[in-house]
This record gives structure tokens, sequence and C-alpha cells, in this order.
């Protein structure tokens, strides 16, 4: 299991250790065969003669529709995956970058190269993660901070980076609000004005690379007046206190706070490691190296298909809200998709990995519902579901929702979608787990949320979230019929009349009950 598949809870009784991956070798050549795209970020650009023809045409397009937003819906991994690696290869001035989670398996080891692969063609790349589930050796980090057109800042430090783990029991037990209030934001900005947001962290199992469990997920890629709102919370984060340098991070006494040096034969080192990790043609196979020749005018066509309108950008501000103690508070986003629901006359389709909803959502939805709008949402069944922590909160909760009238469909470890979204990985003897991890929301069928918020108490209170509301009726629509694709019997169970938790197992329906008598729906 990687870190991208662990709640976090820290203080608590709940466990608070994600397994975090060391490089996942396993199974490379598999990995190499089913990486369709993962490899465009580890080849060369197109040479400099033409990397600027297909941004020109971007600039067009930008120009050609001022004032509105270009919104393209990146639902497969693959897709997913090879729009971040087409922007990066054609960055020209800057690249930001901002994730909850970056691992150092196959997908986060090759990101990493292709980011410093850009600042070593003079790209400004600035980064910032959350503390929590970063996993990066500290002298890797330290040397790619070092590299001159390279800044990395840490959100919310008390835990991991820099954090000897008496510092970090420290800052639990005098800080708990703090240790627990995170930076779930997924930004990745390039030159300003093309950008994606959505549920996917940097990690193989959320661009369907892992051969164990992997995650339905959702993004959208952005063109014009939006993504200006998202470079400015990004701004708004990089200037926060909240965001510390890595260098910063490691200047202690080894007490308190770690030391650590890098001298620049280790930096060369650790550069020269990642581009040949990146080069190694025993990773990759021949129809990798013809996905990459097929990447010119691969993108350009998606930019093409782009729909322009309005599109809102919506946020948080660092640390959430003004609470320092208590776990509650809203926040921004929170207040946002409220609104959306309050405005909903018909229908409202969501899709969440985790649905643990508040007193105050409960009585939203109670009201939604009364006033004649159909509510239905899809969700991870027990036995799909990677947290079986906000798990339990749902199922202390699932009767009192269905009879408040909402409709519940709890999405199966091996759905029949798997084979369209994942032809490769279902041709395998044991295909691997699929849940659902993205998160939507459609109003009406004609406005859609996609972004980065779970419908339960940490997105609503203490995380910082983001998102794009696009008001599109195609675009609504589209997003609306993948989810109701995803509620179909062969996909989902109904959670009203198909007892879904009796196809998990014995021993995860048991520490599911274990976890349904602790007192952490705050938390989770």
């Amino acid at each position: 299991m990687s870190a991208g598949r662990n709640r976090y809870c820290l203080g608590s009784t709940m466990s608070a250790e994600p397994i975090l991956p060391t490089c996942n070798m396993k199974s490379i050549k598999h990995a190499a065969l089913t990486a369709l795209s993962v490899v465009c970020l580890c080849m060369p650009a197109l040479a400099d003669d033409q990397s600027d023809l297909p941004m020109s045409f971007i600039d067009r397009q930008i120009n050609s529709h001022a004032g509105e937003t270009g919104a393209y819906v990146l639902d497969r991994g693959e897709a997913a995956l090879q729009a971040r690696a087409w922007l990066v290869d054609h960055a020209q001035q800057s690249i930001e970058v901002q994730y909850f989670i970056w691992s150092t398996d196959n997908i986060g080891r090759l990101a990493a190269e292709a980011l410093l692969r850009a600042a070593e063609r003079g790209v400004k790349v600035r980064v910032i993660v959350d503390d929590l589930l970063i996993d990066a050796p500290d002298k890797t980090l330290l040397a790619l901070a070092k590299h001159p057109s390279i800044d990395i800042r840490i959100y919310n430090p008390q835990h991991k980076v820099g954090t000897p783990f008496y510092k970090r029991a420290l800052n639990t037990v005098t800080n708990f609000r703090g240790v627990n209030q995170r930076m779930h934001d997924k930004t990745f900005i390039v030159d300003g004005k093309l950008a994606i947001t959505g549920g996917r962290n940097m990690a193989d199992e959320y661009f369907d690379y892992d051969q164990e469990y992997n995650f339905r997920d959702r993004d959208a890629l952005l063109l014009g007046e939006a993504v200006k709102q998202m470079r400015a919370s990004f701004e708004n984060f990089w200037s926060s206190e909240s965001s510390a340098p890595v260098e910063t991070l490691y200047d202690g006494f080894g007490l308190m706070q770690k030391n650590v040096r890098v001298d620049d034969s280790e930096v060369q080192q650790i550069y020269k490691g990642l581009h040949e990790y990146a080069k190694s043609p025993e990773n990759f196979a021949p129809e990798v190296r013809k996905a990459i020749a097929e990447m010119p005018t691969a993108f350009p066509k998606v930019a093409k298909e782009v729909i322009w309108g309005k599109v809102e950008f919506i946020h948080d501000i660092p640390g959430k809200n003004q609470n320092r103690i208590r776990l509650d508070g809203g926040g921004m986003t929170t207040a946002a998709l409220a609104k959306l629901v309050e405005g909903a006359h018909s229908s409202i389709v969501i899709q969440s990995p985790y649905l643990v909803l508040s007193d105050k959502a409960i009585d939203l939805f109670r009201k939604t519902v009364a006033r004649g709008v159909r509510v239905r949402i899809n969700t991870n069944s027990l036995a799909s579901t990677d947290n079986l922590q906000a798990f339990s909160g749902y199922r202390n909760q699932r009767k009192k929702l269905l009879k408040m009238g909402l409709e519940i469909f709890e999405y199966k470890p091996d759905p029949a979608v798997q084979k369209k979204l994942m032809p490769r990985a279902v041709a395998k003897d044991k295909p691997p787990v699929f849940a659902i991890h993205a998160k939507s929301m459609v109003v009406d069928s004609r406005v859609v949320y996609i972004g980065t918020y779970n419908f339960d108490p940490r997105s609503e209170n203490l995380n910082t979230e983001v998102g794009v509301v696009i008001h599109n009726e195609a675009l609504a629509q589209a997003v609306e019929q993948a989810i109701e694709t995803d509620m179909l019997p062969g996909n989902s169970w109904d959670a009203a009349k198909d007892n879904p938790d009796r196809h998990a197992s014995l021993t995860k329906r048991s520490r599911a009950r274990l976890w349904q008598q602790t007192p952490i729906k705050p938390l989770l």
C-alpha cells in the first residue's frame, strides 16, 4: 500500500502510520508495459525549433476567448498523466505545483525528474507539498531545492520533513488541530495560462499504474481566465507562514529539528540518478515508445476539444479558517459547495470516495430533499474502500442518510466499467482493486464541480481544498453520465437494497465495527 491509500489522523487512537513506498520496484516491467504516458515525463521534449509551436496554438486559443476559461475533463489516468507530461515538456517560463501526496514510486520519481529537466532548460519551478505524506529522502529534497531554478516549500511541517519523531509527538500534544490541518490542494500550473486540478496526487495508483490497487479519479484541464485565479491562490500559499522553504527545515542542531547537509558532489549524483532512471530502456516497452512518438500531436488535439465559457476556481485560505483549537469552522470551498446545493432545483449527483456528513451537511441535504431535489451519491463500498476509518463514520449514519431520501450507490472493487477505463489491467489474471477517488458534483445537469473536496468533516473544516465550478451543460452532462455509469448494477451496489457489506471479508467488517466505536468523526 502506498501513502496515497492511507487515511490520516494525528494524535487520536486512529492509526497515523502511512505505509510509505520506497521506490516501488515491484513489477517494474509490468509498470512499464502499462504506463502508456508515464514515460512522456522522462523523455526529451520536442526540439527547440518546434517546441513553441503547440504553445503558440494555445496562446491563440486563449486570446480568441478573452475573459473565458477553456475546460476539458480528464477522466482516465492515462490521459491525465499524458496532459501533465505535455505541459512539463512545453513549459517556457514557469511551473507551479501544489500537491498533498508525492510518492517515490515510479510516477513520483519520473515526475520529479521531469521538473528537474524543465529547470535545467531554464524554466522556473516552484513546488509546495504538504508535510504529512510526502515521501522523499531528505538529501533528495535538499538536492532538488539547491537547483537555481527550483524552489520547494513544505506546508505545515510539523510531522515529517525535518521533524524528529519526538518533536512530532510533542506537536501532536501541544497543537492537535495544527497537526491535523493539512493542505489537500492539487494544482499544476504552466506559464500562468494552462493548469490541471482535481483529485489526483502524484503516485502510481492515481494514474492506474499500481499493480494491486487503483483509483477511479477525475481532473479538469483549464486554459485562460480561471488559471489566473488558481495562480493567485498558489501565491497566497507560497507566501504563507505555513509554507517553509525546505532548506530551513534541515538546519537545526538535531534535537528538535534535523540537521542534514548535502554537498555539491552528492547533488550532482542525485540529479544523475534521476536522469538515469528516467532514461533506462529496461523500464519501458516498445508500445510506450510509440506513444512518445505520438505525443507532439496528442495534446494539441485535446486542446481543440476544450469547451469555453464561465468557470470559477474555488479555494481556501492557508489554515482553512481562523480556528486554532476547535475542529470546526468551515471554509470558503465548503461555503461555495453549500451554495450550489442550496441552489439546486431538480437534481444533484455526487461522486466522493468518503461520505461522512456533519450535522450541518445532514441538515442541508435534508432540506434539499424536502423541496423535491433528487440526490444520488456514488461512494466506496466496504469491499473497495482504502479507508476503514472514514467508512466507519459513513456506516454509523448510512441508515439515517437513506431514510432521509438520499440514494446511495457503493462502488464494487471489480466494477464492469474497469474494463473500459483500464483495459490493460483487467487482462491480467487478478486485476487490481478499483476504488473511487474522484470528487465531483453535478447540479441540475447544468453545473459541475471537479476538485479535491471529499464529503466529510475533514474537507469541511480542516483541510484546505480547491476545485473548479464549470457552468456548461455539455461538460456537466458528460460527468453526470460517467457517474451514472459508475452507479449501474454492474459497477455499484444499491446501499438500500443490496446489503453491500456482505461482500467484504469478515476481518474487514470486524475492523470497521471497531472503528465505529471510536469518537473520531470530526477528524474523518
